[in-house]
């Protein structure tokens, strides 16, 4: 399959703008990232949202986690908009970079890594869920998905290793399905989920691509992952989910 044949994604359960309807939004953290941008891509040709919004460290507003306030800007940012947040995606997330690798075993657990790998993949997210989940409205299908991995599963790992990573992403877990009772009781057809992108050829993922893996473009993967989230309803919420709609074990 190459990226010319890939379908739009059509977002059925979120209804299409019209003149007499509240304008509609479409967020995605984290935009200026190989997945970040397919989903924008994708959710501008959908036509299904008024206004469709990226925000990452060189948007502006900026986002950053490694200034808290910048989150909460950012969701200010969107209050202060005409419309409504009906779609909100955090694809952020952090696995290496030229200063670390992931474990291989016990002896390479390193602080400062780990401290990242949380700060980036638990403590960034829990942060944009704090300031924008407030922002889904009360009524109608909202969503608010966050990019976990299988590898954050405790009852499917079997190989060990990736220390921080498993955790972090287990961790994020855990405050999806928290945050997902709390909106839950005044947002009750809000959806909040977590979602396993699958093997993406991204700058995250791709070098540690094996072969046999069934390897995503970004395209590809954030297609696949539109439709999951126009499949789930409020009774998935608090879930994980992988591309191909696979519920995950915790």
């Amino acid at each position: 399959m190459t990226d010319t044949d890939i379908d739009t994604p059509k977002l059925e359960s979120f209804a299409a703008p019209s003149p007499a309807s509240t304008p509609s939004i479409a967020i995605v953290i984290g935009a200026t990232g190989g997945i970040g941008k397919a989903f924008v891509t994708h959710l501008k040709a959908s036509n299904r949202f008024s206004q469709v919004i990226g925000f990452s460290r060189t948007t502006d507003p900026a986002l950053d986690f490694a200034n808290p306030e910048s989150v909460a800007d950012c969701a200010a940012h969107v209050r202060d908009l005409d419309g409504e947040a009906r779609l909100i995606i955090d694809a952020t997330g952090y696995l290496h970079d030229t200063q670390f690798q992931p474990e291989k075993s016990l002896r390479h657990i390193d602080a400062d890594y780990m401290a990242k790998q949380f700060m980036i993949n638990a403590i960034g997210p829990a942060l944009l869920m704090k300031h924008f989940c407030p922002l889904l409205p009360r009524g109608g299908k909202s969503v608010f998905a966050t990019l976990s991995a299988k590898v954050g599963s405790i009852g499917d790992n079997r190989m060990g290793g990736w220390y921080g990573y498993r955790a972090a992403k287990a961790a994020l877990n855990q405050l999806v399905k928290c945050t997902a009772i709390e909106i839950g009781r005044t947002k009750r057809d809000a959806v909040c989920v977590a979602l396993h992108p699958g093997t993406v050829d991204t700058g995250l993922s791709g070098p540690f691509a094996k072969s046999g893996l069934n390897v995503q473009t970004p395209d590809q993967a954030t297609a696949n992952m539109l439709n999951v989230i126009d499949d789930l309803d409020a009774k998935q919420s608090g879930g994980f989910y992988a591309y191909d709609g696979e519920k995950l074990q915790w």
